[in-house]
């Protein structure tokens, strides 16, 4: 009678075990397990495809449009190319759809974009890269394929056109657009001071201290005073419609993935199991890539991974391309080693996208994404 009893509870605790593990929902600490549970969705069939880039093939803001405007009358029937918004000197803020129109099943959605600081231009070449390279894809690879039958990824590659035109970090009101949402905004403790342009005539974006070793951001009047956070938001809250699963936003150069850093202030807290789900990514970069993870809370202020969270509650993650050799800080920082770099970006944008249904429900994103030959590249 008790090996009967045992048997029985070997089967019911195995049974339960893939259950809880196939749904998504089992709260794993050992980094060890959480990688023995990866799966691949799809066996693999034709090769990918990488975009045929040189290493000078920066896309200034005419640039960025011409490709996208390029890629949408390329694949008429993956793409939607539309503005969200206008720039304070006038300049549209291009985002492009990707999606099969031919599939009208509710899908998941996500939001990925970049160049929000104007000088840290490979953070909107990523997005140029990534929207090229599941456009090539679709039709010649299954995950490719089952990405955008079933997603709907809005790529906006410059946030910051005024910015990215002249090669600065603020927009041209002098104000740092990733301080200007509303979330700890214009806290000098989150390092930030109110302004905007003083007397609408003069620009102050930065105040430093360097004996101190303190600077802080102009973020601007008031939240969403600059009409490039006005549409981001605005676009956003489209999203939010249409099962928003999770949202990336593109930097340079501090060589990280990191997650919300103002959660430990109420009532933004995450719980145990969205920290989980946060740690199984940055695990899953950690081996995968060759960036490194950030989960210690920083005190900046008026961010808009931050903000995304707090209004959305999605996994929100910042992600600095680059190495820290490449820092811009106020400058242009340096622009070399192009295709490199856009190539390191694959694996993190790919793992979010198979794994799309997963963060939306807050569940462990446990597909393993195809990857195309050289990616990622050995480290330079």
């Amino acid at each position: 009678m008790k090996n009967i009893i045992f048997k029985i509870k070997i089967i019911f605790s195995t049974s339960l075990l893939i259950l809880t593990i196939f749904t998504g929902c089992i709260e794993i600490d050992d980094y060890n397990e959480r990688n023995d549970i990866i799966k691949s969705k799809f066996k693999p069939n034709n090769p990918l495809i990488l975009p045929n880039w040189s290493d000078g093939d920066y896309h200034d803001y005419y640039g960025s449009f011409n490709k996208l405007n390029e890629l949408n009358e390329k694949y008429e029937n993956l793409t939607y190319l539309f503005s969200i918004g206008k720039s304070v000197l006038g300049k549209d803020i291009w985002c492009i759809r990707l999606t099969d129109e031919g599939n009208k099943n509710i899908k998941s959605s996500c939001l990925i974009d970049g160049c929000i600081h104007g000088n840290e231009w490979e953070s909107g070449e990523a997005c140029l890269y990534l929207a090229e390279f599941l456009l090539l894809n679709y039709g010649k690879n299954a995950s490719v394929d089952d990405i955008l039958e079933n997603s709907d990824i809005y790529i906006v590659p410059l946030l910051n056109p005024d910015g990215r035109q002249s090669s600065k970090r603020w927009n041209d009101n002098g104000v740092d657009l990733n301080r200007n949402f509303d979330i700890f905004f214009g806290k000098i403790r989150g390092g930030c001071f109110r302004l905007g342009k003083l007397m609408g005539i003069i620009k102050i974006p930065y105040v430093m201290f360097p004996r101190l070793g303190l600077w802080f951001s102009n973020c601007g009047k008031r939240a969403f005073s600059e009409p490039e956070a006005q549409s981001i938001r605005d676009l956003t809250e489209r999203i939010s419609y249409k099962d928003f699963s999770f949202y990336v936003n593109c930097h340079t150069a501090v060589h990280t993935v990191s997650s919300v850093w103002i959660t430990h202030k109420p009532p933004f807290q995450i719980s145990q199991q969205e920290q989980i789900v946060i740690d199984f990514v940055f695990d899953w970069v950690e081996k995968n890539t060759e960036y490194e993870t950030q989960n210690e809370p920083l005190k900046v202020g008026g961010t808009i991974t931050d903000w995304c969270f707090k209004q959305y509650h999605i996994p929100s993650f910042c992600f600095e391309i680059l190495s820290k050799d490449y820092e811009p800080f106020m400058g242009q920082g340096k622009h070399d080693n192009l295709v490199h770099w856009m190539k390191t970006t694959i694996p993190f944008f790919m793992f979010l996208l198979v794994n799309i249904d997963h963060l939306r429900r807050w569940e462990i994103p446990i597909n393993q994404p195809f990857l195309p030959e050289g990616v990622p590249p050995n480290q330079i």
